[in-house]
């Protein structure tokens, strides 16, 4: 089973739990949802960390939801599971797939058979585009709503929920807040949305649209001195709120989407501050709201000073189309125009890293010729921005690099990664890219985990012992800003940081209208709770000159 059908399974063992004795099972349902969601979000296959017996490592698997997936990997299926679900129609948890209906709803529909033709219709475009939206997709629906919205005379303010708001790698919904003056005006301002193909609901105080790609937008209004507490809930995570909710009790007071409610009387909240600061906290990025310490940290103000987008000084995986004589793909903007695009983002300095020359189709002689041909392009740039020469090579099975020494003292400092030969075994992937990380000339892996989201999984490798080499050998790892990347992963980010492993952000354009993707490396810098301090590209061009000579 991949790690989103495990998720599914979990998620689907909580319905049964809500439908069958809500009550009696709520901290069973909570602890499958939060398994589910850390599940979903893993680095590695759940079926590789069972196979080293570190399903239990993994914070939001305890013993006795490993016990049942250990069952699931040895035979197939969990005895547990099947009892726990027994007696409700698979139907019910199809239905479940369609956003808003949850267990009750669907148990309902599905024994009367009596289906709306808009949650059918639903259905049939979930099995037709059943993956998540990448970020930016999401990122971009959300944006153009947020502008229409804004030009309502009543909206104060408006937002993204969810999980894009916290600004994971790929999102399930997209959810809007406004704070608004007149709510019934607004609604019908948003469904009045020119790029709406139809309208699903329209409420008092929410909405629900369709735009193009049969994507599903809901909105909520609210006034604007009770924004506040709307948008922190519907923000999430929910593990985050759930504990943010047993915080409040333990104060006496407890929290909705409606405002704090203290001694019966309900207070409004205008922003997400007062909120944070009415529980004795320091206010928490979106990007860390997912329960895995921040409350503790704002509690004590511990919090990271997270980094920002402004912070970054230079983008260090560009693509140039200079002719490199590849095997891989070329970009199709030239030095200047990728010079020049760097002035207006205000960096200063760029490297250009295109990928090595072809060694299947050159000798060693011509792979040199053509790296000093290259040399000689970048050192003639004129630009306020400082180019560096780079190249981002692979990793061969064997660990070995497809450059002669002779081209790699070209360079100013060389990127590795891994293009091929994905399936290797964990020890045989770690110790191949160790021995590519190892030549004096390479100081950054690229994309480090390899995967492409939606699409493939992460290679395995023994991040403990990547990170040590790292910290030991002065070498950085990549969080790659391609959209279908987004690598290094946001829990590994955090690892890393945690163990002294300095970081690097490349957009890995292809072109200069890729170097806008910067700022979803930040996002993914930011949920791993990474600083300025922990970038190497927030460095000045003064200060990179100096580490990138050790």
């Amino acid at each position: 089973m991949t790690n989103v059908e495990i998720a599914e399974l979990l998620r689907d063992v909580a319905a049964a739990y809500k439908i069958k004795d809500a009550d009696r099972n709520k901290f069973r349902i909570v602890a499958y949802e939060r398994a589910a969601d850390a599940v979903e979000h893993l680095s590695s296959e759940a079926k590789d960390l069972w196979d080293d017996g570190k399903l239990t490592d993994v914070a939001g698997i305890g013993e006795s939801i490993a016990k049942h997936l250990d069952e699931i990997f040895r035979t197939g299926k969990s005895k547990h599971f099947s009892v726990v679900m027994k007696g409700l129609p698979e139907s019910m948890f199809e239905l479940m797939k369609v956003p808003g209906i949850g267990p009750k709803t669907a148990l309902k529909m599905a024994k009367s058979g009596e289906v709306p033709s808009e949650v059918k219709k639903s259905l049939r475009e979930l099995k037709k585009n059943p993956q998540r939206l990448l970020l930016p997709y999401a990122q971009e629906i959300a944006d153009g709503i947020v502008a229409w919205l804004e030009k309502d005379k009543n909206v104060t303010r408006a937002d993204a929920l969810g999980s894009l708001r916290r600004k994971a790698s790929t999102v399930g919904d997209v959810d809007i807040a406004a704070a608004s003056t007149n709510a019934a005006e607004t609604i019908n301002h948003f469904t009045k949305y020119p790029n709406a193909t139809r309208i699903l609901e329209k409420g008092d105080r929410t909405a629900s649209i369709i735009v193009p790609g049969n994507k599903q937008v809901d909105l909520m209004v609210e006034i604007p001195d009770a924004y506040g507490a709307l948008l922190q809930h519907f923000t999430g995570s929910k593990h985050h709120n759930i504990a943010l909710r047993e915080l409040a009790l333990k104060k006496g007071m407890s929290l909705s989407d409606y405002g704090i409610k203290i001694k019966g009387k309900l207070e409004k909240v205008k922003t997400e501050e007062d909120l944070y600061k009415r529980l004795g906290l320091d206010y928490i990025s979106p990007e860390l709201r997912e329960d895995t310490g921040e409350i503790d940290a704002a509690r004590s103000n511990k919090l990271p000073n997270l980094i920002e987008l402004t912070d970054i000084k230079a983008d260090l995986q560009i693509h140039s189309s200079f002719d490199i004589e590849t095997s891989h793909d070329v970009g199709i903007s030239s030095m200047e125009e990728v010079v020049r695009k760097a002035e207006e983002l205000n960096y200063e300095y760029v490297a250009f890293t295109e990928h090595n020359p072809s060694k299947s189709k050159h000798n060693e002689k011509e792979i040199v010729a053509i790296l000093k041909r290259k040399q000689r392009k970048v050192a003639k740039l004129k630009s306020s921005v400082k180019a560096f020469n780079g190249l981002e090579i692979d990793i061969l099975p064997d660990g070995s690099l497809p450059v002669p020494d002779e081209g790699l003292q070209t360079l100013d400092f060389a990127l590795v990664s891994i293009h091929s030969s994905f399936s290797q075994s964990r020890d045989a992937m770690t110790k191949r890219v160790l021995s590519g990380l190892a030549h004096p000339k390479v100081k950054i892996f690229a994309h480090p985990t390899a995967r492409r989201l939606n699409w493939r999984e992460s290679i395995e490798l023994n991040w403990p012992e990547i990170f040590d080499f790292c910290v030991k050998h002065n070498k950085w790892l990549e969080i790659n800003a391609d959209p279908v990347r987004l690598d290094l992963p946001d829990n590994l980010v955090r690892d890393a940081v945690s163990k002294g492993v300095k970081l690097t952000l490349g957009t890995d354009s292809h072109g200069i209208t890729q170097m806008a993707n910067m700022k979803y490396g930040v996002d993914v810098a930011r949920r791993g709770w990474a600083t300025k301090g922990d970038i190497i590209n927030s460095l000045s061009l003064s200060e990179f000159k100096e580490v990138i000579k050790k």
